[in-house]
């Protein structure tokens, strides 16, 4: 699973219990793995078809900061599906995992499912490529 981006937990994010609200993080969990999902298949033209399991396992408050860990789980014809983890970035105490988020290429005048053409080979193979290109210095 790779940790790609993070985001600070602010006042306009808790619930009544001072906690970071569930409500919230799923929203932030869909951006984050379309975003994930757009950068595989390399196209903009995703839809969210489905969220599975969303299992909550520790609180978040505010000042912590959270990372969002993605990887894709299997890759069909015109969709992709990935598992997203948020942890606490200082901790690494999990937060929430979605897992089963299903994502489908569509063509943006008929909204239909159309084919991506990447396999899951392919998609780990960009993966490798891309993280030899990080410029870690």
């Amino acid at each position: 699973m790779r940790f790609l981006s993070r985001r600070l937990v602010m006042p306009n994010d808790l619930n009544y219990a001072n906690s970071l609200f569930g409500g919230r993080a799923l929203e932030w969990i869909d951006e984050e793995a379309a975003i994930y999902a757009i950068c595989q298949l390399e196209t903009n033209c995703l839809v969210t078809k489905h969220i599975g399991e969303i299992s909550f396992e520790s609180a978040a408050m505010q000042g912590d900061v959270v990372e969002f860990g993605l990887r894709t789980k299997s890759v069909g014809k015109s969709s992709i599906t990935v598992t997203c983890m948020v942890r606490n970035k200082v901790t690494k105490k999990t937060i929430c995992i979605a897992d089963d988020i299903v994502f489908v290429k569509v063509d943006p005048q008929t909204r239909k499912p159309v084919p991506h053409g990447k396999t899951i080979e392919q998609l780990h193979k960009q993966t490798i490529d891309e993280i030899k290109t990080l410029n870690m210095d």
